[in-house]
């Protein structure tokens, strides 16, 4: 029987590990955070009061298993002078399937029959959230977009009104062998899935191991000048009683073009890896040379990544 691995997350940094992880022998689930209002998500959002379509679409697309004509396809965006400008495909099938089916989860689960996705995606909740930041200078910022968007640095989050968690994340939480905290934005994909009780109540009642895979570049305004240890620590913070037992860290050398370039466009710099640091926080390094520039971008190498997370699994 496979072991069941359960991915909180949401984003380019979940999709790039899934792409990885379902070329091997594990039964995934996808809890996707779905508090993204910005651009096309936004707009459905407000449309159709339903939960955000962005991150599940990326997911979505990289867990099919179909031809990469239908990939692209998900991630059309049109560009047009019409309403339908800045809206992706993917998007409006998933807000279609939403109203058909009577929520997400129904609608997704229709989505992935005609995919044939390695594997289960899964909104942290129907509800149309809003997410909340609390800023280090005291002041409160509504909405994911706007809290990303802020200068200001991030010192808390919260949701508006809590949200109703959906009943397969708890089970497929507490019956993990793994539960892994993807690389993404730290506070806006991965610790959004953690400010809910009740996720926090099914890792405590898990057995599975608790891995975090450490982002490769800060983010503007949410890990400026961030250490490994600081992100441990901010996700540490909203997990209950267990805490991040294993971290996997890319200590290959990341060519200078890119960190040139990432700096100067997005103002992101390298993690530091604070060995010395690390080595006190007792938690197990998994470390290796993960780049990978393929396409014109940096991203985690997603089959050397996914091999080292199955040895550790399996171990």
């Amino acid at each position: 029987m496979n072991k069941k691995v359960v991915i909180l997350g949401g984003g380019t940094g979940t999709s790039t590990l899934v792409r990885g992880l379902k070329q091997f022998p594990v039964d995934i689930s996808v809890v996707v955070s779905v508090c993204d209002d910005g651009s096309s998500t936004g707009k459905l959002r407000k449309e159709f009061d339903i939960p955000a379509v962005g991150d599940l679409r990326k997911v979505i697309a990289s867990l099919s298993d179909t031809e990469p004509l239908f990939e692209s396809l998900l991630e059309y965006r049109f560009n047009t002078t019409s309403d339908l400008n800045g809206h992706t495909v993917g998007n409006l099938l998933l807000a279609a399937l939403c109203n058909i089916t009577g929520n997400m989860s129904d609608g997704i689960k229709s989505l992935s029959k005609v995919l044939n996705l390695k594997g289960k995606v899964l909104p942290l909740t129907e509800d149309n959230v809003v997410l909340m930041g609390t800023m280090d200078d005291g002041s409160i910022i509504e909405g994911e977009h706007n809290i990303t968007k802020s200068e200001k640095r991030i010192k808390d989050i919260y949701y508006k009104k809590d949200p109703v968690i959906n009943a397969s994340v708890i089970t497929d939480i507490k019956q993990a062998d793994m539960i892994i905290l993807s690389m993404g934005s730290l506070y806006t994909s991965i610790a959004c899935n953690l400010i809910c009780k009740d996720v926090v109540d099914a890792i405590d009642k898990s057995n599975g191991k608790i891995l975090y895979v450490c982002n490769m570049f800060t983010q503007p305004g949410e890990t400026d000048d961030f250490s490994v240890c600081d992100h441990i620590n901010v996700l540490n913070k909203y997990l209950g009683k267990r805490k991040i037992g294993t971290v996997v860290i890319n200590d290959g050398k990341i060519p200078r073009k890119f960190i040139d370039k990432y700096h100067r466009e997005e103002e992101k710099d390298p993690v530091v890896i604070d060995k010395d640091k690390l080595n006190k926080m007792n938690i197990k390094i998994i470390k290796d040379d993960f780049v990978t520039t393929k396409f014109g971008s940096l991203k985690h190498d997603a089959i050397k990544l996914s091999l080292k997370i199955f040895e550790d699994l399996i171990n």
